[in-house]
């Protein structure tokens, strides 16, 4: 996920984070800007889990947003394809 596509969605990937890693503060999230390395930096000092380990995290979320998304634009593309009075 790129950066333009992250800062977008931060809201979004933030409250994903937050539910994953409740121990994190919303100021901790905010100082990262949604940068992968900096998230997974918080990761190691918060939960001690090896930079592998939180980068692989980290990249999960960031996924599962995605493919959220894609399923929301999806199923808004098709409602528009449907004629109005067939529904």
């Amino acid at each position: 996920m790129n950066k333009d596509v992250i800062q977008g969605k931060w809201k979004e990937i933030k409250g994903d984070l937050h539910k994953a890693w409740g121990n994190i503060t919303d100021d901790e999230w905010e100082k990262t800007k949604g940068d992968a390395t900096a998230i997974a930096g918080i990761l190691q000092q918060k939960y001690g889990m090896a930079k592998e380990e939180a980068s692989e995290k980290v990249s999960s979320v960031f996924k599962s947003t995605r493919t959220a998304q894609e399923k929301v634009w999806t199923s808004r593309l098709l409602l528009r394809a449907v004629p109005h009075n067939s529904i």
